[in-house]
């Protein structure tokens, strides 16, 4: 249970940031900004084991790390949807 509440702040930070970070208004909710930080993570992350060797002894990285990921996947994912709904 803990760490579900730790994911929903996390993503909760990071959304926010990501919001703050790229120009223009969004009609997000709170709820799609915590979407938009716990999808970001996963980005994030997944970009991160690409670009970066993984440790043997590192099961987790730490939080700052993690929050970090995910706001840069969620800046990601934010810019393309700015993109996406630009185009239509």
């Amino acid at each position: 249970m803990g760490s579900i509440i730790v994911m929903i702040v996390i993503g909760l930070i990071a959304g926010a940031i990501a919001r703050l970070l790229v120009p223009g208004k969004e009609n997000f909710g709170i709820l799609w900004t915590i979407v938009l930080g716990i999808v970001g993570g996963y980005v994030g992350g997944t970009l991160a084991s690409l670009v970066f060797a993984p440790h043997k002894f590192d099961i987790r990285p730490p939080v700052e790390h993690a929050i970090l990921g995910a706001i840069v996947g969620s800046v990601i994912l934010l810019v393309i949807y700015k993109f996406i709904r630009a185009r239509i």
